[in-house]
Formats: C-alpha cells, structure tokens, sequence
C-alpha cells in the first residue's frame, strides 16, 4: 500500500532574479514495510522536500497524499494533528531535553496528546525496552552514550505509533560500527508493514540497509537504485 504520493511538488525561495528553486516537480512514492534513503549533495533539496512530505513546509505546486490523504488541503489544525499522530521525527542532533530524564523525554509526545502523566512514563519505559535500554528510564541524556541518545530519540519518535518515520542523517553523529547498528536495528526492531521509514543520509557504508536508494540533485530525482549499491 502506498504511504505517501506526491506529484509535481515545487517549492522555491525568494522574488524575480533572486528566487530559487529548492523542489522542482518532483514525483514520489514511498510504500509501507519500505525503508527508503534519500541521498544527495548539500543544497540538492531534500530538507525541502522531506519538510513539505511530513506537513511542514507547504509547496507552491504539486499534492503530498499520505495514506490517500491530501495533507496541504487540511486546516492547520488538521495538520498539526497529522503530524502529532503520523509523523516521527528523529533529528540529527537527537533535541533531547538535557534536564528531563531519558523516559520524560521519550513521554513528550503522549504528553502532548494530553495523556496522563504516569502512564506516559510507563509507557516510555516500555519502549526503552524496544530499544535495548530497560532500566534506563531515570538516566539524563548526558550519561548517555551517542549511540543510546540516538535509540532514546528512536524511542520518543515511535511511541506515538506513527506510521511514517524520518530520520534526518541519524549516523552523522556516530562512529561507523555504531552507525551501522543503529540502522540494522531500525530495519530489523522498527520497520514492520504498517510502517514506512524515510531516511536523509551522506552516509554510503549504511547503504546496504536500504530497500531503496533515492537519488536527488539540483531540486530533482535524479535516479533510484537498491541499497546494494
């Protein structure tokens, strides 16, 4: 099944001779059980165009269907709920909120759609157990190693129960063997059929985690190819 569509999606920045354009009519599809990686030089467009698939950043043209819905035909309150309950962010630099602890920071999201505070907590704790870290709820992120930071980030990003995750070069930040596990662990731990993964990366030694390799350049697809590449 088809988890995100998106035709003709055009966005650019600025007026008359100064105006660039970051997305270029680009056609796109993604499916559930599917781990894509988008790939490309810095300035190629594919902040942008993440940004405007997961609701952020509307674009001057084109339609994002998620799950058959037009998203950017939703009221903004439809929207921000969209992304609240369909979306999960795992950014870059982790955004782990230093003074909460590693189970507060994973509750953020519950917390947000106003559920109870203690079974917040209870359920950060359980999905500190998906991620290999049980027993590690009352630890600051601090005492934490890059590798951990970034399976509390996976943990905050999942326990909504979103069915579209991007991460945003989830390795930049980490060792190579490091890197590696945390991305064998996603596909193997996080990726089921009703969920699909999309994943901004520079890093080719994880290319081989990859169902599919999406290629961008110049606010274009410029190719795709198997993770084997």
């Amino acid at each position: 099944m088809e988890a995100i569509a998106a035709v003709g999606l055009t966005k650019g920045f600025g007026d008359g001779e100064t105006r660039k354009v970051a997305v270029n009519a680009v056609d796109f599809t993604a499916h559930f059980g599917e781990m894509v990686f988008i790939v490309g030089p810095s300035g190629s467009g594919k902040t942008t165009f993440l940004s405007m698939i997961s609701g952020i950043l509307r674009p001057d043209a084109g339609t994002v269907r998620v799950k058959g819905q037009d998203i950017w035909a939703l009221t903004n309150d439809q929207l921000a709920d969209f992304r609240l309950n369909t979306i999960g962010f795992v950014f870059q630099d982790y955004h782990l909120f230093p003074r909460l602890t590693t189970a507060e920071n994973i509750a953020i999201p519950l917390i947000l759609k106003k559920q109870d505070w203690n079974e917040s907590i209870a359920a950060a704790e359980k999905f500190l157990e998906v991620v290999g870290l049980k027993g590690r709820g009352a630890v600051l992120p601090v005492k934490l190693s890059g590798g951990e930071q970034q399976r509390v980030a996976i943990a905050r990003a999942i326990v909504g129960g979103p069915e579209i995750l991007i991460l945003d070069e989830p390795t930049a930040s980490l060792d190579g063997d490091t890197g590696k596990m945390i991305i064998a662990f996603v596909k193997e731990k996080i990726l089921n059929a009703e969920r699909c993964i999309l994943i901004v990366t520079h890093d080719a030694r994880i290319n081989e985690y990859a169902d599919r390799i999406v290629h961008m350049e110049d606010g274009r697809i410029t190719g795709t190819g198997k993770g084997t590449e």
